[in-house]
């Protein structure tokens, strides 16, 4: 998967009690198991050490296999794969993208330094907005 050492909430609405109790993001990926975009990332995702670690120790972690209701987690559409970073006030940071304009959220196997880019951004936003 995207990882075997990183714990996974179940549900969004467990990741969401996880990030106040915590004061961590929650990163949130949005992807489909017959999506060849999403299984490249996923093998990239899992295989890359930084990505893992502050996947394990700084984010609450959640995958979504199906769309969400919730249209803050879909503010430019369903597509995948999607990911979202959720801060511990709950706000969806939509002002943390990716490169493509037409899908501000997806990010492709060699986006992945814009990913970890982005990781440490939700980290760093949270840290000066407490």
């Amino acid at each position: 998967g995207w990882g075997d050492d990183i714990t996974w909430v179940q549900t969004y609405e467990e990741g969401l009690f996880h990030i106040q109790k915590s004061n961590k993001p929650l990163m949130v990926i949005h992807h489909l198991e017959d999506c060849q975009y999403c299984q490249e990332l996923k093998k990239v995702f899992a295989q890359n050490e930084e990505i893992q670690e502050m996947a394990q120790n700084n984010f609450i972690m959640l995958n979504l296999m199906h769309e969400t209701t919730d249209k803050n987690l879909s503010p430019d559409g369903q597509y995948v794969p999607r990911i979202m970073f959720v801060d511990p006030s709950l706000t969806v940071r939509a002002d943390i993208t990716g490169r493509y304009s037409n899908r501000l959220y997806t990010y492709e196997p060699q986006d992945l330094p814009i990913l970890i880019e982005n990781m440490k951004k939700a980290l760093k936003l949270i840290q000066s907005e407490l």
